[in-house]
């Protein structure tokens, strides 16, 4: 249950967040752009016509202090080139769509910085469409 303060504080991250969004593929990741009610499944990888969809992921460090930039690396498969991946926090038991993606390249594979600073433990996934990576994690001190 979202209350009225905590609602609060998550527009003005948002805000925050929003006046440092700049660098060029880097986003900031601590308030939700919407909220998702789980389009993707946990299984996620959906098929295609003849090609399983899928999605890798892997943060470059499983701890970080708040609002410290680190990058989620990984490959996509069965996507088109150019497709979007974007990154989602599980926040009390709902995926939520933060405002952090970036374009796959010519060989399915992405790069995204992001920097998170809600505290504590935080699951996140990647998404593209109907298909989404493993759930990993990563702390915020």
């Amino acid at each position: 249950m979202v209350t009225k303060r905590n609602s609060l504080r998550l527009a003005a991250v948002a805000a925050l967040g929003a006046l440092f969004l700049g660098t060029a593929g880097t986003a900031m990741a601590a308030a939700p752009a919407a909220t998702d009610p789980d389009p993707v499944a946990a299984t996620a990888p959906v098929a295609s016509a003849s090609v399983s969809a899928g999605i890798t992921a892997k943060p470059s460090v499983t701890s970080v202090q708040a609002w410290q930039l680190f990058r989620v690396t990984g490959t996509t498969t069965g996507l088109e080139a150019g497709s979007t991946v974007t990154l989602q926090q599980k926040q009390h038991g709902t995926w939520v769509t933060l405002p952090a993606s970036v374009h796959t390249t010519r060989n399915g594979s992405y790069s995204l910085g992001v920097k998170l600073g809600i505290k504590g433990l935080n699951e996140l996934r990647i998404v593209s469409g109907n298909t989404a990576s493993p759930v990993f994690t990563v702390t915020v001190r």
